[in-house]
């Protein structure tokens, strides 16, 4: 917090500071253990009608009011250092949608409308990197029309945490009545050391197609014509494959190879089969792959709620980069495929 030189707590923002990253102290009228004072730190997303939004990290959006301010200060935009190799968010959002591309997409402004059949989120929703090119109104009513004629629901897909990301398109959203339904993370690692931790390569088949065998374990079960193309779409992909007898395979994971950044997806293991080694196993033949195309750095996607893999990913070397969110649109109905992340 901001402290005078006589001592005394001050605020030290203003409505100019918008769209800037603030700590800030306020008083609570009922807080646990007697406590008087809660600080939030996030971007200042508006500040209208005594009323200031505060967007964390997490994309949570917090309402404060202004006469609740006992101290506020303007911190630096970049945060702490990150593990990991060093990457810009629209990098990374640029890098990931490579690797899972939709069948169909549109511009607006520098937006991406895309469209894959409502297989997954990441392939049915606006990637908004930079300016529409029109009012924001305008852009939202656009985007709901797009897919509407396609009969899917409308999302647009956010990030929070970064330098660059979008916090202020978030709360904008938020204004407008659109639902934030997703929360995940994308993480980072080197990756040379995912390579070493399988140790030397065991019962994993590569193969640069999602066989009928990988199929059997995925998730997603029956995947249509349009979620292969999306599966099989990206600049170098790979599905490796654990087999087990003639039934699904033990494990199975996807991994596509983009310059420097190898990402990492579907890491499923049999659930009778877990904790013995497979996921890693997995991803360390994909990682070996990657290391001969040259790749140096490692993605991947995780949602909050998924302990088991976050920690895995942890003690791989992986660490959160930035957080991301899908917003559907208000009166917007379920997807017709599959909506998963």
């Amino acid at each position: 917090m901001e402290i005078s030189a006589a001592g005394r707590l001050e605020v030290r923002i203003t409505t100019a500071d918008v769209g800037k990253r603030v700590s800030v102290r306020s008083l609570i009228e009922h807080g646990p253990s007697g406590e008087k004072f809660t600080d939030t730190v996030g971007v200042l997303t508006s500040w209208d009608n005594g009323v200031l939004r505060i967007t964390r990290k997490s994309g949570e959006s917090v309402r404060v009011a202004e006469t609740s301010l006992v101290a506020g200060k303007v911190v630096p935009s970049a945060p702490a250092r990150r593990r990991g190799p060093a990457a810009s968010y629209e990098e990374l959002a640029r890098v990931s949608a490579r690797a899972w591309r939709p069948v169909e997409s549109e511009r607006l402004g520098a937006w991406e409308l895309r469209a894959a059949d409502g297989f997954t989120r990441r392939a049915n929703s606006v990637l908004p990197l930079g300016d529409p090119g029109v009012p924001l109104d305008e852009a939202l009513a656009a985007v709901r029309g797009w897919y509407a004629a396609r009969g899917l629901p409308a999302y647009v897909q956010t990030a929070t945490g970064a330098e660059g990301t979008q916090e202020r398109l978030c709360a904008e959203l938020e204004r407008h009545g659109w639902v934030r339904e997703v929360t995940a993370e994308l993480w980072v690692a080197p990756l040379a050391p995912v390579a070493d931790l399988g140790g030397e390569p065991s019962g994993v088949v590569l193969s640069r197609e999602a066989g009928d065998a990988w199929l059997t374990r995925y998730r997603r079960k029956g995947v249509s014509e349009v979620a292969l193309r999306v599966l099989n779409s990206g600049p170098s992909v790979w599905f490796a494959t654990v087999p087990d007898g003639p039934g699904a395979p033990a494990a199975i994971g996807r991994c596509v190879v983009d310059g420097r950044w190898a990402g990492f997806a579907a890491v499923e293991v049999d659930p009778a089969r877990r904790r013995r080694g497979l996921a890693t196993a997995v991803m360390a033949a994909l990682a070996r792959r990657a290391l001969d195309e040259g790749a140096s750095a490692a993605w991947l996607q995780v949602e909050d709620d998924n302990a088991g893999a976050r920690e895995l990913y942890g003690r791989m070397g992986f660490a959160a980069h930035h957080a991301y969110h899908h917003h559907r649109a208000p009166q917007s109905s379920a997807p017709a495929g599959d909506g998963a992340l």
